[in-house]
């Protein structure tokens, strides 16, 4: 199959704070788009200011896809997305539109672009096991054994994502191989697509800039009333979306464990540190055109020279 007989799928992708929606946006308008979401965290209802979700005055213009389709206590997987994100696809290409997907979960996206192994080997006693374990010994425990098993699925997996790394110890104490080894047998999801791989990237200095305005603009407008909101209206505080990045400090702030400034402080600094491990992530990937999100004119042109 030649790049002629395949559909075209933008992707934009980067670390968090670079300006991906802005150029998206941009994107959108120029080529007559819309947005399909690869953030792991805004596809939960509720969860606004913590993941930065675009206002919805501006998705009446352009649509967002897979925002605000989970209830707080559902857990969203990559397979789950990769589906999703392909219907979406799909019913934007039959509408004769350019399907742009945008964000920042790695794990998203090399799910698309590298496909999944297929679910099984489930053991009740292995994760019974295993989360006993992680009872006694705590998550550090676990993720240190995953590192020596399997570090390049562990690379690949936040330090506090207790789900995944138990998932990723259980298929190799079931099957004896490790989780990357499975993932090197897969299929892409994207095979019939040709697929632009557009990255953002800025230097450190103005990065952290961006991301510590960020964070003083979710309390600004009131990220500690939106968490205090979610908590009366009977939300737990251990529901899947809570672990959105930030989500911790404002709860431990409410807890009385911090002081605001304190809360602020730790959240920059944990998602500088998330910027820096998707940096990583992204630079493993093959086939991205790294530019400064300042540099919309020669990403225009990137795009009108490659998609037929």
């Amino acid at each position: 199959m030649n790049k002629l007989d395949r559909k075209n799928l933008v992707c934009v992708l980067g670390p968090t704070g670079v300006g991906k929606s802005r150029i998206s946006l941009r994107l959108a308008k120029t080529f007559g788009g819309e947005i399909i979401n690869c953030d792991s965290m805004q596809v939960y209802k509720g969860f606004d200011i913590g993941t930065d979700k675009i206002a919805p005055s501006v998705r009446q213009k352009i649509p967002h896809h897979l925002i605000d389709i989970k209830s707080p206590w559902e857990q969203f997987t990559a397979a789950e997305f990769a589906r999703l994100s392909l219907e979406a696809a799909e019913d934007i290409l039959k509408r004769g539109l350019l399907p742009i997907i945008t964000g920042g979960t790695g794990l998203y996206f090399s799910a698309l672009f590298n496909g999944l192994f297929p679910e099984g080997q489930k053991d009740p006693s292995v994760r019974t096991k295993l989360e006993a374990e992680f009872r006694k010994k705590g998550l550090e425990s676990l993720r240190q054994r995953l590192e020596e098993i399997d570090p390049g699925i562990s690379q690949r997996i936040s330090p506090n994502d207790k789900i995944r790394i138990i998932r990723a110890l259980e298929v190799f104490e079931t099957t004896g191989i490790p989780m990357s080894h499975h993932f090197q047998k897969t299929r892409s999801f994207v095979e019939d697509y040709f697929v632009l791989k557009i990255g953002l990237i800025l230097e450190r200095d103005l990065l952290v800039k961006k991301i510590e305005k960020r964070v003083d603009r979710m309390f600004e407008r009131g990220i500690i009333q939106e968490v205090q909101t979610l908590l009366d209206s009977g939300i737990s505080s251990h529901v899947p979306a809570f672990r959105a990045l930030g989500y911790k400090h404002v709860l431990n702030f409410l807890n009385g464990k911090t002081t605001k400034e304190e809360a602020v402080l730790l959240m920059k600094q944990d998602t500088r540190r998330y910027a820096k491990r998707q940096k990583t992530w992204f630079r493993k990937m093959k086939g991205i055109r790294w530019f400064s999100p300042k540099e919309f004119r020669p990403i225009r042109e990137y795009i009108e020279k490659n998609l037929k």
